[in-house]
Formats: C-alpha cells, structure tokens, sequence
C-alpha cells in the first residue's frame, strides 16, 4: 500500500487500481484535496497501460463516502465561492467519468451527497446490503447539484425518480438499488472486495480498446446534449440564508430551520 499517511490510498492489485477513501472516523468525507488527488489518480491511471481497471471504495464498514466535509462550507461567503466550488466539482466528476478505464464503486454503508456522485460517476457499482446511496441536501444543508450532476442522475434514474430523490431527501437502500440498476450486484461485506476484483479481472482480460471506446462512446451520447447555464440556480440555493443556516445546523447537530430566502 503506498501513501499510508494519506487521505486517498492507492494500490495495484494485478491489473487493477484501487483507491481507498481513508478517513473513517470522518466516514471518508472528502477534503477539497481530496477531489484534487482523485483527479490526479484518474491521470496516472490512464498514464499507464498495465492499469485496466480503477475500483474506489472507502474505509472501514460504515461508508463509501458521507458527502463533502462540511466544514469546508463555512468560508462559503462570496457568489464566486459557490460556483467554483460547483465548477470544480464537475470537473472532478467529469474527469472521473471520462477516465479511459472502465470504473467500479464498492460501496459499504453510506454513500451520500458528494460520495453518492462520485459512486454514480463510475460505470459499476457493486454494493453489501447496507449500502445506503442518496443526495439528502433537501433535509441537510439547502444547497443544490451542478447541471452535469442532475443530468448524470436523470441519465440514470429518470426525472420522476430524481425528484422523488431530491425532494424527499430519500436515501435509497441495497435492493432499490438494484432493482433502479444502480447497484450491478449486491454482495455479501465478507465478500465485496473479492468479488469486485474478479469482476476487474474479467473485466482486464478482454479487449481494452473495445472497452475504452464502448465507454467514450456512450459518455458522448450522454453529453452530446447542450445543458443550460445555471449560475443563477446555484447562486439562489448557495447563497441563500436557508444554506448557511444548513451548514451551521450540520455542524451544531441540530436540525434546520428553513425560511425560504
């Protein structure tokens, strides 16, 4: 294992990389650099042709990733803080889907806010039977999702389901997630590891190219489309009374008092 120290753990498992969320103790949720060294590993992966698989999972039993860490939130003052932060989101994410290597989530636990759109990123999701996938920011911090990410969602689910997800802040356990497509295989936590590294395995034993191109091909028709703008829609939820109030409720573990402005 290289990097013991860090927050992001990368290592080769034959032809596979996996990469390790390692802040337990914080459910893994992600730090701004973070989101940068993922990027920078979709990079090297790519970078090197023995790699033919990248895996992400998280560590410890208790989540995939639990969201952004929200204290990062608190410097969120200016408008250009909330569209650069949604900016640099998209980019991370878009690195992520566009990485010329197909892409598994192993999710145990949680997957929430930012960790549940890095999991929906990726082109595979295998799951243990307390996976719990949602973006409850309708109940927690009264923020939004770039457009890339309500796209990648509508993709995925369809609008009705997206709403339903949203609006009632719904986190959506291991069989609903299967049966939405969302999870290829739900797998017991004892063999959620193993089972994932045989699937890269099988995965790194056929043509990569028809793999790679399969992959860029369907990327393309997912964003052939051109999305609207919408600095406006991030601006109204970030900069709102309502966001901040989420955050430092969050923080004081208290629940929210919404006011709608």
């Amino acid at each position: 294992m290289e990097n013991h120290d860090s927050d992001v753990l990368f290592e080769r498992r034959g032809p596979a990389a996996w990469v390790t969320f390692n802040r337990p103790r914080s459910r893994n949720a992600m730090t701004f650099a973070m989101y940068d060294r993922l990027a920078q590993i979709c990079d090297e992966v790519e970078a090197d042709p023995d790699i033919r698989v990248l895996v992400l999972t998280g560590a410890g039993d208790k989540a995939f990733v639990a969201g952004t860490d929200i204290g990062q939130f608190q410097t969120f003052t200016d408008p250009h803080h909330a569209l650069e932060y949604e900016e640099h989101m998209d980019k991370v994410l878009g690195r992520l889907d566009s990485v010329a290597r197909p892409t598994i989530a192993a999710i145990r636990g949680y997957a929430v806010g930012g960790g549940a759109s890095i999991a929906l990123a990726c082109d595979m999701r295998y799951c243990t039977p307390d996976a719990r996938l949602g973006v409850p920011i309708a109940r927690t911090l009264g923020n939004c999702l770039s457009m890339n990410n309500y796209a990648r969602l509508v993709d995925l689910i369809g609008p009705a389901r997206t709403k339903e997800l949203i609006y009632l802040a719904k986190m959506i356990e291991a069989d609903e997630l299967k049966a939405l497509g969302l999870a290829n295989e739900v797998v017991a936590p004892e063999q959620l590891g193993s089972r994932v590294q045989e699937v890269a395995e099988q995965i790194a034993s056929h043509a990569p190219l028809t793999i790679q191109v399969t992959k860029e091909s369907i990327r393309r028709l997912q964003v052939h489309r051109r999305l609207p703008r919408a600095e406006d829609l991030v601006l109204k939820a970030y900069m709102s009374e309502d966001f901040h109030e989420g955050v430092h409720a969050f923080l004081e573990k208290r629940k929210p008092e919404w006011k709608g402005r």
